[in-house]
Protein backbone atom coordinates (compact mmCIF):
# COMPACT_ATOMS: atom_id res chain seq x y z
CA UNK A 1 0.00 0.00 0.00
CA UNK A 2 1.22 3.01 -1.00
CA UNK A 3 -0.20 6.77 -0.37
CA UNK A 4 0.32 9.89 -3.54
CA UNK A 5 -0.14 13.04 -0.25
CA UNK A 6 0.75 10.44 3.10
CA UNK A 7 1.20 13.97 4.86
CA UNK A 8 -2.74 14.12 5.39
CA UNK A 9 -2.88 11.09 7.19
CA UNK A 10 -1.37 13.35 9.99
CA UNK A 11 -4.39 15.91 9.96
CA UNK A 12 -6.70 12.87 9.26
CA UNK A 13 -5.60 10.67 12.30
CA UNK A 14 -6.04 14.00 14.32
CA UNK A 15 -10.07 14.49 13.82
CA UNK A 16 -10.20 10.72 13.80
CA UNK A 17 -8.71 10.34 17.21
CA UNK A 18 -10.74 13.39 18.50
CA UNK A 19 -14.22 12.25 16.99
CA UNK A 20 -13.93 8.85 18.63
CA UNK A 21 -12.84 10.52 22.01
CA UNK A 22 -16.10 12.82 21.57
CA UNK A 23 -18.60 9.88 20.86
CA UNK A 24 -16.88 8.22 24.08
CA UNK A 25 -17.51 10.79 26.45
CA UNK A 26 -20.73 11.81 24.75
CA UNK A 27 -21.75 8.15 25.37
CA UNK A 28 -20.79 8.15 28.99
CA UNK A 29 -22.17 11.38 29.64
CA UNK A 30 -25.77 10.57 28.40
CA UNK A 31 -25.52 7.38 29.74
CA UNK A 32 -24.89 9.35 33.48
CA UNK A 33 -27.35 11.65 32.76
CA UNK A 34 -30.26 9.10 32.23
CA UNK A 35 -29.29 7.25 34.98
CA UNK A 36 -29.66 10.14 37.60
CA UNK A 37 -32.95 11.03 36.30
CA UNK A 38 -34.23 7.18 36.69
CA UNK A 39 -35.01 7.33 32.91
CA UNK A 40 -34.88 3.91 30.67
CA UNK A 41 -31.88 3.92 28.25
CA UNK A 42 -34.34 3.12 25.59
CA UNK A 43 -32.91 3.84 22.10
CA UNK A 44 -29.64 4.56 23.31
CA UNK A 45 -27.63 1.27 21.51
CA UNK A 46 -29.55 2.34 18.28
CA UNK A 47 -27.81 6.07 18.46
CA UNK A 48 -24.59 4.46 19.36
CA UNK A 49 -24.73 2.06 16.26
CA UNK A 50 -25.55 5.21 14.14
CA UNK A 51 -22.59 7.38 15.71
CA UNK A 52 -20.18 4.17 15.07
CA UNK A 53 -21.05 4.10 11.65
CA UNK A 54 -20.53 7.52 10.95
CA UNK A 55 -17.17 7.53 12.80
CA UNK A 56 -16.18 4.58 10.66
CA UNK A 57 -17.20 7.18 7.80
CA UNK A 58 -14.95 9.55 8.66
CA UNK A 59 -12.03 7.22 9.17
CA UNK A 60 -12.35 6.15 5.62
CA UNK A 61 -12.24 9.27 4.24
CA UNK A 62 -9.47 10.44 6.27
CA UNK A 63 -7.67 7.42 4.62
CA UNK A 64 -8.81 8.81 0.99
CA UNK A 65 -7.31 12.02 1.20
CA UNK A 66 -4.16 10.85 1.61
CA UNK A 67 -4.58 8.93 -1.93
CA UNK A 68 -4.00 5.41 -0.85
CA UNK A 69 -2.84 3.31 -3.75
CA UNK A 70 -2.29 -0.88 -3.71
CA UNK A 71 0.51 -2.64 -5.99
CA UNK A 72 -1.53 -5.46 -8.13
CA UNK A 73 -0.20 -8.16 -10.44
CA UNK A 74 -2.25 -7.50 -14.14
CA UNK A 75 -2.34 -9.80 -17.16
CA UNK A 76 -0.04 -7.29 -19.52
CA UNK A 77 0.92 -8.70 -23.32
CA UNK A 78 4.17 -8.02 -23.76
CA UNK A 79 6.40 -8.51 -26.91
CA UNK A 80 10.12 -7.15 -27.61
CA UNK A 81 11.51 -5.68 -30.89
CA UNK A 82 14.85 -5.13 -31.91
CA UNK A 83 14.57 -2.76 -34.80
CA UNK A 84 18.13 -3.29 -36.88
CA UNK A 85 19.05 -0.33 -39.08
CA UNK A 86 22.23 -0.76 -41.38
CA UNK A 87 24.14 2.19 -41.31
CA UNK A 88 26.76 0.97 -43.78
CA UNK A 89 28.41 3.13 -46.58
CA UNK A 90 26.37 1.33 -48.92
CA UNK A 91 23.30 2.70 -47.25
CA UNK A 92 23.94 6.26 -48.78
CA UNK A 93 23.50 5.31 -52.36
CA UNK A 94 20.76 7.70 -53.57
CA UNK A 95 18.45 4.21 -55.93
CA UNK A 96 15.91 5.19 -52.90
CA UNK A 97 14.76 8.34 -51.97
CA UNK A 98 16.45 10.25 -50.16
CA UNK A 99 19.06 7.75 -49.56
CA UNK A 100 19.07 4.02 -48.71
CA UNK A 101 19.52 5.19 -45.48
CA UNK A 102 16.86 7.90 -44.85
CA UNK A 103 14.38 5.64 -46.58
CA UNK A 104 15.45 3.19 -43.88
CA UNK A 105 14.78 5.86 -40.87
CA UNK A 106 11.50 6.80 -41.98
CA UNK A 107 10.37 2.99 -42.19
CA UNK A 108 11.78 2.28 -39.19
CA UNK A 109 9.91 5.36 -36.86
CA UNK A 110 6.94 4.28 -38.77
CA UNK A 111 7.32 0.82 -38.09
CA UNK A 112 7.59 2.00 -34.21
CA UNK A 113 4.31 4.06 -33.96
CA UNK A 114 2.38 1.27 -35.49
CA UNK A 115 3.37 -0.57 -31.97
CA UNK A 116 1.41 -0.72 -29.13
CA UNK A 117 3.06 0.14 -26.17
CA UNK A 118 2.94 -3.16 -24.70
CA UNK A 119 6.00 -3.95 -26.75
CA UNK A 120 9.55 -3.03 -25.94
CA UNK A 121 11.32 -1.16 -28.34
CA UNK A 122 14.88 -1.34 -29.19
CA UNK A 123 17.34 -0.18 -31.85
CA UNK A 124 20.60 -1.70 -32.87
CA UNK A 125 22.59 0.36 -35.57
CA UNK A 126 25.34 -1.39 -37.46
CA UNK A 127 28.00 -1.95 -39.97
CA UNK A 128 31.10 -4.40 -39.63
CA UNK A 129 29.98 -4.34 -35.73
CA UNK A 130 26.81 -3.51 -34.30
CA UNK A 131 25.98 -1.04 -31.92
CA UNK A 132 22.97 -0.89 -29.41
CA UNK A 133 22.06 2.81 -29.80
CA UNK A 134 18.40 2.77 -28.15
CA UNK A 135 17.95 0.54 -25.02
CA UNK A 136 15.00 -1.72 -25.18
CA UNK A 137 12.24 -0.65 -23.12
CA UNK A 138 7.98 0.17 -23.54
CA UNK A 139 9.44 4.20 -24.53
CA UNK A 140 9.08 3.86 -28.28
CA UNK A 141 9.84 7.99 -28.65
CA UNK A 142 13.15 6.91 -27.25
CA UNK A 143 13.46 4.43 -30.08
CA UNK A 144 12.11 6.48 -32.78
CA UNK A 145 14.83 9.68 -31.33
CA UNK A 146 17.17 6.94 -31.74
CA UNK A 147 17.04 6.41 -35.23
CA UNK A 148 16.94 9.43 -36.03
CA UNK A 149 20.43 9.88 -34.68
CA UNK A 150 22.62 7.02 -36.97
CA UNK A 151 24.67 7.93 -39.52
CA UNK A 152 26.24 5.69 -42.46
CA UNK A 153 29.55 4.23 -42.59
CA UNK A 154 31.83 1.35 -43.11
CA UNK A 155 31.28 -2.28 -44.56
CA UNK A 156 28.24 -4.35 -43.74
CA UNK A 157 27.77 -7.50 -41.51
CA UNK A 158 24.30 -9.21 -41.50
CA UNK A 159 25.71 -11.45 -38.96
CA UNK A 160 27.12 -9.11 -36.43
CA UNK A 161 23.68 -7.33 -36.83
CA UNK A 162 21.68 -10.52 -35.86
CA UNK A 163 24.28 -11.09 -32.55
CA UNK A 164 23.97 -7.50 -31.92
CA UNK A 165 20.40 -8.35 -31.37
CA UNK A 166 20.21 -11.42 -29.77
CA UNK A 167 22.31 -9.37 -26.89
CA UNK A 168 19.98 -6.63 -26.76
CA UNK A 169 16.89 -9.16 -26.55
CA UNK A 170 18.84 -11.68 -23.66
CA UNK A 171 20.71 -8.98 -22.30
CA UNK A 172 23.28 -10.91 -22.19
CA UNK A 173 26.67 -11.11 -25.10
CA UNK A 174 25.85 -13.06 -27.85
CA UNK A 175 28.95 -14.81 -29.81
CA UNK A 176 29.08 -17.49 -32.03
CA UNK A 177 30.56 -20.46 -30.99
CA UNK A 178 34.17 -21.81 -31.96
CA UNK A 179 34.42 -24.83 -34.29
CA UNK A 180 33.77 -27.80 -32.25
CA UNK A 181 31.96 -25.92 -29.83
CA UNK A 182 28.21 -25.96 -28.73
CA UNK A 183 26.22 -23.30 -29.61
CA UNK A 184 25.07 -21.30 -26.27
CA UNK A 185 21.77 -21.78 -24.93
CA UNK A 186 20.05 -18.51 -24.91
CA UNK A 187 16.77 -19.40 -24.11
CA UNK A 188 13.54 -19.56 -25.88
CA UNK A 189 12.60 -15.88 -26.61
CA UNK A 190 9.18 -16.71 -28.61
CA UNK A 191 7.72 -13.10 -27.98
CA UNK A 192 10.82 -11.50 -29.45
CA UNK A 193 11.38 -10.26 -33.37
CA UNK A 194 13.95 -8.83 -34.97
CA UNK A 195 13.12 -5.88 -37.91
CA UNK A 196 15.99 -5.69 -39.80
CA UNK A 197 16.54 -2.86 -42.35
CA UNK A 198 19.27 -3.23 -45.03
CA UNK A 199 19.85 -3.22 -48.75
CA UNK A 200 21.66 -7.15 -47.89
CA UNK A 201 25.07 -6.27 -49.09
CA UNK A 202 26.85 -8.77 -46.74
CA UNK A 203 30.69 -8.85 -45.85
CA UNK A 204 30.99 -11.17 -43.12
CA UNK A 205 31.06 -14.42 -42.25
CA UNK A 206 28.85 -17.17 -40.88
CA UNK A 207 25.56 -15.41 -40.91
CA UNK A 208 23.65 -18.50 -41.67
CA UNK A 209 24.78 -19.61 -38.64
CA UNK A 210 24.06 -16.29 -36.90
CA UNK A 211 20.16 -16.73 -38.12
CA UNK A 212 20.21 -20.46 -37.13
CA UNK A 213 21.02 -19.25 -33.68
CA UNK A 214 17.71 -16.82 -34.06
CA UNK A 215 15.76 -19.73 -34.78
CA UNK A 216 16.88 -22.13 -32.03
CA UNK A 217 16.04 -18.90 -29.39
CA UNK A 218 12.73 -18.93 -31.01
CA UNK A 219 13.43 -15.23 -31.98
CA UNK A 220 11.76 -14.45 -35.59
CA UNK A 221 14.03 -11.93 -37.99
CA UNK A 222 11.74 -10.03 -40.55
CA UNK A 223 13.44 -8.01 -43.16
CA UNK A 224 13.60 -5.17 -45.56
CA UNK A 225 15.04 -4.58 -48.11
CA UNK A 226 16.33 -0.88 -49.09
CA UNK A 227 17.81 -0.14 -52.85
CA UNK A 228 17.21 -1.47 -56.66
CA UNK A 229 18.21 -3.92 -58.50
CA UNK A 230 20.31 -1.70 -60.41
CA UNK A 231 21.51 -0.25 -57.81
CA UNK A 232 23.79 2.89 -57.39
CA UNK A 233 27.14 4.46 -57.11
CA UNK A 234 28.04 5.63 -53.99
CA UNK A 235 32.00 7.11 -52.51
CA UNK A 236 32.57 5.23 -49.50
CA UNK A 237 36.49 6.04 -48.04
CA UNK A 238 37.40 8.06 -51.50
CA UNK A 239 36.38 4.67 -53.30
CA UNK A 240 33.61 5.07 -55.40
CA UNK A 241 31.78 1.42 -54.72
CA UNK A 242 28.88 0.21 -56.80
CA UNK A 243 26.07 -1.52 -54.94
CA UNK A 244 23.03 -3.42 -55.48
CA UNK A 245 20.25 -4.49 -53.23
CA UNK A 246 20.84 -8.23 -52.36
CA UNK A 247 17.25 -9.43 -51.66
CA UNK A 248 18.44 -12.98 -51.99
CA UNK A 249 20.36 -12.97 -48.43
CA UNK A 250 17.91 -11.29 -47.27
CA UNK A 251 15.01 -13.55 -48.08
CA UNK A 252 17.29 -16.33 -46.92
CA UNK A 253 17.43 -14.61 -43.16
CA UNK A 254 13.97 -14.09 -42.86
CA UNK A 255 13.24 -17.91 -44.36
CA UNK A 256 15.79 -19.76 -41.73
CA UNK A 257 13.58 -17.74 -38.52
CA UNK A 258 10.32 -18.25 -40.11
CA UNK A 259 10.18 -14.20 -41.11
CA UNK A 260 9.24 -12.83 -44.19
CA UNK A 261 10.93 -10.40 -46.46
CA UNK A 262 9.52 -7.29 -48.08
CA UNK A 263 10.68 -4.33 -50.15
CA UNK A 264 11.15 -1.16 -49.03
CA UNK A 265 8.17 0.60 -50.85
CA UNK A 266 5.76 -2.35 -49.31
CA UNK A 267 3.93 -0.66 -46.90
CA UNK A 268 1.49 -2.96 -46.52
CA UNK A 269 4.00 -5.89 -45.81
CA UNK A 270 5.54 -3.32 -42.40
CA UNK A 271 2.13 -3.02 -41.25
CA UNK A 272 1.56 -6.77 -41.51
CA UNK A 273 5.29 -7.41 -39.70
CA UNK A 274 3.80 -5.08 -37.15
CA UNK A 275 0.68 -7.01 -36.65
CA UNK A 276 2.55 -9.90 -36.66
CA UNK A 277 4.85 -8.96 -33.26
CA UNK A 278 4.12 -12.30 -30.80
CA UNK A 279 3.31 -11.32 -27.37
CA UNK A 280 3.14 -13.36 -24.64
CA UNK A 281 1.05 -12.39 -21.23
CA UNK A 282 3.39 -11.71 -17.85
CA UNK A 283 2.19 -10.43 -14.31
CA UNK A 284 2.81 -6.81 -14.10
CA UNK A 285 2.47 -4.86 -10.96
CA UNK A 286 0.85 -1.62 -11.43
CA UNK A 287 -0.88 0.90 -9.09
CA UNK A 288 -4.21 1.06 -8.16
CA UNK A 289 -5.83 4.02 -7.01
CA UNK A 290 -8.11 3.14 -4.22
CA UNK A 291 -9.25 7.52 -3.56
CA UNK A 292 -12.42 7.11 -5.10
CA UNK A 293 -13.11 3.77 -3.78
CA UNK A 294 -12.56 4.73 -0.76
CA UNK A 295 -14.66 8.15 -1.21
CA UNK A 296 -17.28 5.83 -1.93
CA UNK A 297 -17.34 3.80 1.24
CA UNK A 298 -16.79 6.45 3.39
CA UNK A 299 -20.06 8.35 2.22
CA UNK A 300 -21.70 5.09 2.18
CA UNK A 301 -21.33 4.78 5.93
CA UNK A 302 -22.16 8.08 6.94
CA UNK A 303 -25.71 7.72 5.23
CA UNK A 304 -25.70 4.26 6.91
CA UNK A 305 -25.04 5.83 10.14
CA UNK A 306 -27.34 8.58 9.74
CA UNK A 307 -30.43 6.45 8.33
CA UNK A 308 -29.54 3.65 11.65
CA UNK A 309 -29.85 7.15 14.15
CA UNK A 310 -33.06 7.73 12.69
CA UNK A 311 -34.38 4.94 12.44
CA UNK A 312 -33.75 3.79 16.04
CA UNK A 313 -34.27 6.81 17.71
CA UNK A 314 -36.20 9.06 15.30
CA UNK A 315 -33.67 11.68 15.37
CA UNK A 316 -30.44 12.16 13.34
CA UNK A 317 -29.11 13.74 17.12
Amino acid sequence: MTFANPVWLIPGGAVVAALIVAVVVFGRRRKAALALAGLPLGSRQGRQAGLWLVVSGVVVLAFAVAGPAASVPVPHAAGTVIVAIDVSGSMGADDAEPSRLEAAKQAARAFVEAQPSSVDIGVVSFQSDALQTGIVSSDHALAAGAIGRVPASGGTSLANAILGSLSAITGQDVTLPEEGEEAPDLGYWGSATIVLFSDGEDFGEQLQAAAELAQGAGVRIDTVGFGTAQGATVTVDGYNLRTVLDEATLQAIAEITGGSYHAAGDLTGLDQVAEQVSTRFTLKKQQLPLAWAACGLGVLLLLAGAATTLWRTGRLV
